[in-house]
């Protein structure tokens, strides 16, 4: 089987794979700390970057170099010349461009203005109460949900309650411990959300506004109709093939959706550039160029603050919710690609869906504005099914036996936030991308019980 594909991948292809495979690894070994073996079966393998319609076989890596030293990992894929990732410090492992040995911009070292963790009680730290259980939450049947959530088949590594936010319950697995950065895939498309929040807050635009593109408000130019709100609900009708779209349409081999994860471009560019297929707020499809078009705005509003911009979210948001750390990686010019390559502990992602659980108020002060988290949880009205809100998934078909007024963070591999707002409750769940395919049963038997533990305790 190998050998066919070897046969039908083109170079760009199978470079493209060598990059995805050199910074997924980059990352598991230097950001999370996971053993060079057990990252390359258990994430490697299982990348999203898939080509002719499927995923590379382990006899595809024909070289994997890790460089302890100089913290780079070098893939060959094939015949193909090898592609490298290089870990930069607070900006995580970044894949270097095809015929460059650095980034185009100067790494950031980042530091949290807040005290240890082991000084301040939970949110803000890491000190738990030690009172018990609240008086109506059932603990045995507490611990049957925690349970149902580590079926070996979803190799599921960490599990969080938060509760009327207080964390009631949490287990880890695999080495992970609550310290552990994790690879969190597309829940970084809710931090963009939410750091785009923060902007409306503090009056830079608002959430009906157009989009503040300049290259799109030139005379006759229809994206210049695109407003923050259709972004945010992925409904920009931008052109941007998705991995479901045929092969023949697709300009590298792989999908657009993809090739901003492995192509060492600057994917703010990248996006800003697709041409509109449809008109805004008409139909929605998830594509990452409605994001990173996002994260474009971002980083031109901090700019013209006079602010940093890689420094500005842990200022802007992640101090002011007790994360003292969370990697957002970026592109090789200095972009954050927040649409997937982010790593956070379990706790910081508890902290960020309480946020919303909690109306975007932390400790009686408001971060985020009024109705913005409604408006994130609710259905955006261009898509066909009741799924999609503002870079959040929503439960409106009642695929989690949960509320419909539930939603939730959502990334490859079956990473999760739910926020479920009647049961004022968090949960998250975490795990390798191997265990991605695990059916959602699984994960709502948990839910169920967890459900039941806290109604009928």
């Amino acid at each position: 089987m190998s050998g066919c594909l070897d046969q039908e991948l083109n170079e760009v292809e199978k470079t493209l794979c060598a990059a995805s495979a050199a910074k997924i690894l980059c990352s598991a070994i230097f950001i999370s700390n996971r053993d060079a073996k057990e990252a390359f079966q258990n994430s490697v393998l299982s990348t999203p970057l898939t080509v002719r319609g499927r995923a590379l076989p382990q006899d595809a890596y024909t070289k994997i170099d890790v460089d302890w030293d100089d913290k780079s990992v070098r893939v060959t894929v094939f015949d193909s010349p090898p592609r490298a990732a290089k870990f930069y410090g607070d900006q995580g492992c970044i894949i270097l461009p095809y015929d460059a040995n650095d980034v185009f911009f100067e790494p950031v070292e980042l530091s949290s203005s807040l005290p240890d963790p082991m000084d301040q009680a939970w949110p803000m730290g890491d000190v738990l109460p030690s009172v018990s259980l609240p008086s109506e939450v059932d603990e045995a049947k507490l611990k049957g949900a925690v349970d149902a959530a580590f079926v070996p088949e979803a190799y599921t590594v960490a599990f969080l309650v938060v509760y009327k936010g207080q964390l009631i319950a949490e287990r880890y697995s695999l080495g992970v411990t609550k310290d552990t950065l994790l690879e969190s895939w597309s829940m970084g498309k809710s931090i963009t959300a939410t750091l785009i929040g923060v902007l409306i807050r503090e009056g830079h635009f608002g959430i009906e506004d157009p989009a503040p593109v300049p290259e799109w408000q030139r005379q006759g130019d229809s994206r210049s109709k695109i407003r923050i709100a259709d972004l945010l609900r992925m409904s920009s009708g931008l052109r941007f093939s998705s991995p479901g779209d045929p092969p023949h349409t697709l300009k590298q081999g792989v999908s657009d959706h993809m090739y901003v994860y492995s192509g060492a471009i600057d994917v703010f560019q990248y996006s800003i550039n697709s041409r509109l297929e449809f008109p805004p707020n008409t139909v929605g499809r998830y594509r990452n160029c409605d994001p990173l078009t996002l994260g474009y705005i971002i980083k031109r509003a901090v700019c013209e603050s006079g602010e940093e911009y890689l420094s500005w979210p842990q200022r802007a948001l992640f101090d002011r919710i007790g994360v003292r750390r969370q990697v957002l990686e970026t592109d090789p010019y200095g972009n954050f690609i927040m649409s997937g390559f982010d790593y956070g502990t379990p706790r910081n992602w508890a902290r960020l869906g309480l946020l919303y659980q909690q109306d975007g108020v932390w400790e009686g002060k408001r971060i985020l504005p009024v109705g913005f988290a409604e408006f994130v949880g609710t259905p955006a009205p261009a898509w066909e099914e009741p799924i999609y809100g503002g870079l959040f998934w929503v439960n409106g078909r009642g695929d989690l036996k949960l509320p419909r007024d539930a939603f939730h963070m959502e990334g490859y591999g079956g990473q999760s936030v739910i926020i479920d707002p009647s049961h004022e409750l968090v949960v998250v769940r975490m795990g390798h991308t191997r265990g991605g395919s695990y059916p959602v049963e699984v994960f709502n038997e948990a839910l169920l019980k967890l459900i039941d533990a806290i109604e009928n305790g």
